[in-house]
């Protein structure tokens, strides 16, 4: 039988290099994408309370909001600044 091949030392730490930078590229890519992950998914819950108590608070107003009296929310759709005022003078 012939001898082995001379391994190239150059060839060898080249390919040992692209090994190393290839795990460390890829570590590095997974947390970028774990803490992207993790950032979108806290501002999806975020946004998810956020709208649940808007719709708790709607709730709320309609439950409580007075049948036949006068509105005083400025915000409501059925505020009438006239009934408010004259509301107003007659109670004070």
């Amino acid at each position: 039988m012939s001898a082995p091949a001379a391994i190239n030392p150059i060839r060898n730490v080249a390919r040992w290099s692209a090994l190393v930078g290839g795990l460390a590229y890829g570590y590095i890519h997974h947390n970028t994408l774990t803490s992207l992950e993790n950032n979108r998914a806290e501002k999806i819950k975020a946004e998810n309370r956020d709208r649940l108590i808007a719709q708790a608070k709607a709730e709320w107003v309609k439950m409580n909001a007075p049948t036949g009296g006068v509105v005083m929310d400025p915000e409501s759709p059925n505020f009438d600044l006239e009934k408010v005022l004259v509301h107003l003078s007659e109670t004070a």
